[in-house]
């Protein structure tokens, strides 16, 4: 965000970014928590159109299908995080990106797939979208999808 006062639903409309609507939980958890400061999002998959993206990156995806995934659990955790703050300009900073690439053990690409979030956090919140990070490959993912990434924000109470 090149201004602090530049309101987040209008960088996402400059970005032509319409966030989806939010996921439900596969199992017993929640889908955020806050806790004091901080907004704790869990682990969210890539759906276009409403259809979860699976498959194995360097398998079944090329490295940009998986980016374009990864960018993808961004926006679903972006919406998820406007549930929790009712208004995604309570969020101060993104402070870190967990992701899990499905994919074989040969692929060693990681990095680059979670690249497609962390880009569209820092393309969101400029300066504050800079965040810590790991990105691992996993032989399987629930549901099948592509990717699936978490994340913790600090927020503006």
């Amino acid at each position: 965000m090149s201004e602090k006062s530049e309101k987040i639903e209008d960088i996402l409309t400059k970005l032509s970014i319409e966030l989806p609507n939010p996921a439900a939980p596969v199992a017993s958890y929640s889908p955020f928590t806050l806790s004091n400061n901080l907004l704790f999002i869990s682990g969210q998959g890539p759906f276009s159109n409403g259809k979860l993206i699976t498959g194995k990156v360097g398998v079944d995806l090329t490295i940009e299908e998986g980016q374009n995934a990864a960018r993808l659990c961004g926006e679903m955790i972006l919406a998820q995080a406007k549930v929790a703050c009712g208004d995604l300009n309570k969020i101060n900073k993104c402070i870190k990106l967990g992701g899990f690439v499905n994919c074989d053990d040969k692929f060693t690409d990681q990095a680059m797939v979670i690249e497609g979030a962390s880009r569209l956090m820092i393309d969101i919140f400029g300066q504050n979208g800079w965040h810590s990070r790991f990105a691992v490959g996993a032989n399987s993912l629930p549901l099948g999808m592509a990717v699936e990434i978490d994340a913790i924000f600090e927020i503006n109470n």
